[in-house]
């Protein structure tokens, strides 16, 4: 991985829509992929998983597989189960993982914010899964949008979830501080009297019509 070294502030500080925007590349995932909990946030590697329907065992394997300092990102097919709760979370910051993106569903959501632990989720159900099969662990996959390899960047925050490829990260930092340099520079100008038409030649259209 080539990551810029303060990756992890810098990502707090440019956020997921700077990021994507500078990126250039397709890798937003579904909007519905949201936090559970207020203020969550995640900048860290991938590690994925193929969960199949209404079963959890490859988070159990994930778990004690991934490397430290991992986000698990989990393909569940969209189903709402409780696929992650308290337990797991536990199990998770023993073994050094950051976080949880999931396209499926998660449980015991007061727990996971005392715990401080950061997940990303479709939805929320205190229904149960089973233990029985494995789809893959650690293999890449199209994540709900954005094709994930494990060691490329996740980063989550308010605005959702992207998923940089590692060989483009160093690049896409790079420009989104120019980005967001730039974007300092204009609302100086707003706020100086300036307006969005002049400063994006934008012009008075004809009316639209549908």
């Amino acid at each position: 991985m080539t990551f810029p070294e303060n990756y992890k502030s810098l990502a707090q500080t440019l956020g997921s829509s700077t990021l994507y925007e500078a990126s250039g590349l397709p890798c937003a995932v579904d909007h519905r992929i949201r936090a559970v909990w207020n203020g969550a946030a995640i900048a860290a590697p991938a590690y994925p998983v193929q969960c199949s329907l209404g079963d959890n065992l490859g988070l159990h394997l994930a778990v004690a597989r991934a490397p430290r300092g991992s986000v698990l990102v989990v393909d569940t097919s969209d189903f709402i189960a409780g696929y992650w709760g308290e337990v797991l979370t536990v199990a998770a910051e023993a073994a050094g993982i950051v976080g949880l993106v999931i396209n499926g569903g998660v449980r015991d959501i007061a727990a996971l914010e005392a715990h401080g632990f950061p997940v990303f989720a479709r939805g929320v159900s205190l229904k149960g899964t089973v233990k029985a099969c494995v789809p893959s662990v650690g293999k890449a996959f199209n994540f709900s949008g954005a094709y994930v390899r494990e060691g490329d960047l996740v980063v989550a925050d308010a605005d959702g979830v992207v998923i940089i490829p590692a060989e483009a990260v160093a690049q896409t930092f790079e420009d989104a501080v120019l980005r967001a340099d730039k974007e300092l520079s204009v609302m100086a100008q707003l706020r100086s009297g300036k307006t969005t038409l002049e400063l994006m030649g934008l012009s008075d259209p004809e009316v639209c019509h549908d």
